[in-house]
């Protein structure tokens, strides 16, 4: 199947490896210094790019955390000409480095995999010149994401930007009573710079 240029140009734009140095050294007290990879991977072939994510912190690349798949389609409006929905791992342990070790995805089929009904983001974009984008991307009003993890029940909140030469997410773990952000970007994105296109 033959993809749109703006899905392309996503998919583009969030394929790489990233860290948030600068925003880490500036302001250390709330921002630890992480590595993100996000590569591409050959799932969903016939309607979408898709990507595998982790991330980890400097002080312990050997131990990623945060694996998970991000699916990118064309949308269902013109609203919304973009969407990306999120999967997560039945054993995150089996990818566990391959962020920095591409091979282990080698093996990946989708048997491997939970779709998250609710982790969905609509994804738009805004030209900031010609062949350069601005895309943004949250989740829609009245969704609620939430999957299982060592046997707790987890919700996020989920959302990004992303430029050819940045990556700031939003992500943020929600505590599901008070409804208030108890890990991730509470005082604002994580923001990455592109350091190496995959």
């Amino acid at each position: 199947m033959s993809f749109s240029p703006n899905l392309i140009a996503l998919g583009q734009y969030l394929a790489g490896k990233f860290d948030n140095r600068e925003q880490a050294l500036a302001d250390s007290a709330w921002f630890v210094h992480l590595h993100l990879w996000q590569r591409p991977v050959d799932l969903f072939t016939e309607d979408s790019i898709t990507l595998f994510a982790e991330q980890a912190n400097i002080v312990k690349l050997d131990h990623p955390y945060r694996q998970r798949i991000m699916r990118l389609m064309s949308g269902s409006s013109s609203d919304a000409p973009l969407q990306l929905q999120y999967y997560m791992f039945k054993d995150p342990s089996a990818f566990s480095g391959a962020g920095d070790n591409p091979a282990l995805l080698k093996a990946l089929t989708v048997d491997q995999l939970d779709l998250l009904p609710g982790c969905i983001l609509t994804v738009t974009q805004q030209t900031l010149a010609a062949n350069s984008y601005k895309f943004t991307a949250t989740q829609p009003p009245n969704t609620r994401c939430c999957f299982t993890y060592l046997n707790q029940t987890v919700q996020v909140s989920l959302g990004f930007e992303a430029t050819a030469a940045e990556f700031n997410s939003y992500d943020k773990g929600i505590d599901s009573d008070t409804g208030k952000a108890t890990w991730g970007a509470i005082l604002g994105p994580y923001r990455y710079t592109k350091r190496e296109q995959y």
